[in-house]
């Protein structure tokens, strides 16, 4: 189902956005089979009924949280590239902002992950839309003479899962993981490649 018109008042927005933040807790921290929506309005500290009038479902919220990950991360990362002086130092600036993004916000990449099996689509559609604006930038990279000839589509992939493997490995799994060291050893990597 979709989601219910948006709230034409300033309460109605933040009492939505309150079961939003809500549910990006509970259902971040228990996973989506764990966490019901009374757990989510309490924790949003509103009546149960009130869900109703923002959401359709657990499910709808649930979506809501994946796109809006997806925009935030676009945006984040976005303005955390816009002052790099090449692509290369976009790369490093890039996986470091948004390892620092999953470190603030774990439960909202959480419920990224788990949409993988209880909303496919939207769960393509986070990495698809991420991948397409990668690639037009490594393109441009590319016919700047930033970066050798290559599959862009491809190159935006990896480096997708670069990002997102170490954001599960040493932000969701070692929240004491030093980042700027994880970050220096994975755009050596990919500046200069495993060759010796």
């Amino acid at each position: 189902m979709a989601t219910n018109p948006y709230p034409r008042t300033k309460r109605g927005a933040e009492r939505r956005e309150q079961i939003l933040r809500a549910a990006e807790v509970m259902i971040g921290t228990q996973g989506f089979s764990a966490a019901s929506i009374a757990d989510i309005t309490r924790h949003a500290k509103t009546a149960l009924g009130t869900f109703y009038i923002y959401f359709s479902s657990k499910e709808d919220v649930f979506r809501e949280l994946v796109l809006e990950m997806g925009q935030l991360t676009r945006a984040m990362v976005t303005e955390a590239v816009a002052d790099a002086p090449n692509r290369l130092e976009a790369e490093r600036a890039g996986l470091k902002a948004f390892l620092r993004f999953v470190a603030e916000r774990p439960s909202l990449y959480r419920i990224v992950e788990e949409a993988r099996f209880i909303d496919v689509e939207a769960y393509k559609a986070y990495f698809t839309n991420f991948a397409k604006a990668y690639a037009a930038q490594l393109r441009e990279a590319e016919a700047s003479g930033e970066l050798r000839p290559g599959d862009a589509e491809v190159r935006a992939w990896a480096l997708m899962g670069i990002a997102k493997t170490l954001g599960e490995r040493y932000v969701l799994w070692d929240e004491t993981a030093d980042i700027d060291h994880v970050v220096d050893e994975a755009y050596s990597m990919i500046r200069d490649g495993i060759a010796p």
